[in-house]
């Protein structure tokens, strides 16, 4: 089921670009996620870097680019996206076919030292609160001390009147960047179904979800008080934002 470099190419690019439309600021995220993982990994000869929700490696590639002598595990369980990450960008990262938050996903990791670092971006939204608990729990587990876990991701803020003002400021922030122009998440899907050489992992695609039905397929709306909450559950104390635009956040977890 290979795509070939051009086709990856081409629907990578086409992804980079929708995209915009739902984080914002999504290149200063990026950025901001990559300063503090290079931070945390200071003096580290080859840190380990685990990408949770990869997609097709956009994260990834960045990372790799700041950090070249970094091993990245990316991980997803969308074998679309995870084909063209593979193929569009083949030396970035180690990519694993699994689903978070599942009985012994971790284990598909093959691991064989503590994590450096846990990033991710605009993925981890989609998981229900039990299995964001548990996910939680096991990446703490996982992190050596002084490990970091990284989340750039939308959190609503408590309360109507604050979550709309959040919202309206980074949706005002997206119409100045122009990133409404850029087509949406359906039409890039709808577009991408009309490509044959995409054809089989369409199918695969299709048996997954029926498989694994809702889970990944609602926002939780949890907000960031939430997820504070649940990172200190689950071990982790040193907790702040470090970077804020409208209820976009990037959220950073120390292990002690």
């Amino acid at each position: 089921m290979g795509v070939s470099m051009a086709t990856a190419r081409l629907w990578v690019e086409r992804w980079e670009r929708q995209q915009e439309r739902y984080a914002v600021d999504r290149e200063e995220r990026f950025t901001v996620i990559c300063d503090v993982v290079e931070h945390v990994t200071a003096g580290r000869t080859r840190p380990l870097l685990l990408d949770l929700g990869c997609g097709p490696g956009s994260l990834s590639a960045r990372l790799a680019e700041r950090l070249p002598d970094a091993e990245i595990v990316a991980v997803d369980m969308d074998p679309l996206l995870l084909e063209l990450g593979r193929t569009h960008h083949p030396g970035a990262a180690r990519y694993v076919d699994t689903v978070i938050g599942s009985d012994g996903w971790t284990h598909d990791l093959v691991l064989n030292r503590p994590l450096d670092a846990v990033v991710s971006t605009t993925a981890l939204h989609y998981l229900a609160e039990p299995t964001l608990v548990r996910t939680y729990r096991r990446l703490a587990a996982l992190l050596r001390p002084d490990g970091a876990f990284v989340n750039g991701d939308h959190f609503p803020q408590g309360g109507p009147h604050c979550s709309h003002l959040t919202a309206h400021v980074g949706r005002r922030r997206a119409e100045r960047l122009r990133a409404f122009e850029h087509e949406d998440w359906e039409t890039w899907w709808k577009a991408a179904a009309q490509d044959p050489e995409l054809a089989d992992l369409f199918a695969e695609r299709g048996q997954r979800q029926s498989a694994h039905g809702n889970e990944g397929g609602n926002d939780n709306g949890l907000t960031l008080a939430r997820h504070i909450e649940l990172l200190r559950q689950a071990g982790l104390q040193r907790i702040t934002p470090v970077w804020q635009f409208g209820d976009s956040h990037v959220l950073v977890a120390v292990k002690d």
